[in-house]
């Protein structure tokens, strides 16, 4: 059986909770192996690369294991709800993003949805880093706060257009945390807390999953 080492925090001062867990799953290499014979596509969704299927057992074998690091810090719950779940690879070079890959985002508004980030590359190809907006304040953005989130970017943006992967402190945004990538490391997070992947300008931006920043990408609903 894989030792998991689980690590909790609370991040920016919001105290959003962070979950990360080294040696998420017992056999990785497997993984690595069904990720370089799969099929990608264009992800969409503004994700800056592709994605593929997940084998099967995936899920079977590592829900227990999310369950178990959740333990309360996200809420109370009964179960957990797969919404999507596939290997993923960044593979947009900085200079051909669009505007809102240039900026932090989130991928659901409600506090029971939760992202999965499980780093699958054989070297370190970037972790992730979460960001308060400067100007609000919001760290977590909610139906309520997004239509003064995206007035108060959308004026920015236009001001001064972001230029390539977000990283680090911007003149309109401040990083609250950023994760190293290590292998075999998941993080779980709310949904709703704004992060983006922490891609270096140099970054190696391989659609080959044996090169590429490799990871699986999940969102889940508890309830």
């Amino acid at each position: 059986m894989t030792d998991h080492a689980v690590t909790r925090q609370r991040i920016g001062s919001e105290g959003e909770p962070l979950v990360v867990i080294d040696g998420f799953a017992a056999n990785p290499d497997s993984l690595r192996a069904d990720a370089i014979a799969g099929s990608y596509d264009p992800a969409g969704h503004h994700y800056p690369g592709i994605r593929a299927a997940l084998p099967d057992r995936y899920l079977r074998d590592q829900l227990p294991v999310i369950a178990r690091a959740l333990g309360r810090e996200f809420g109370s719950y009964r179960r957990i709800h797969v919404v999507d779940a596939r290997f993923s690879i960044v593979t947009t070079a900085p200079d051909a993003l669009d505007v809102r890959q240039r900026l932090p985002h989130v991928d659901a508004y409600g506090r029971d949805r939760i992202a999965l980030v499980h780093y699958l590359s054989a070297s370190d190809r970037g972790g992730t880093a979460f960001f308060r907006h400067r100007a609000t304040g919001f760290e977590t953005i909610d139906e309520a706060r997004a239509p003064i989130f995206f007035d108060a970017l959308r004026r920015e943006v236009e001001a001064a257009p972001p230029a390539g992967y977000i990283v680090a402190d911007t003149a309109l945004f401040e990083r609250t945390a950023l994760i190293d990538a290590c292998f075999n490391r998941a993080l779980l997070y709310r949904s709703n807390v704004l992060h983006s992947g922490a891609i270096a300008a140099d970054a190696v931006l391989s659609p080959d999953p044996a090169l590429g920043r490799l990871t699986v990408t999940a969102f889940f609903a508890i309830e």
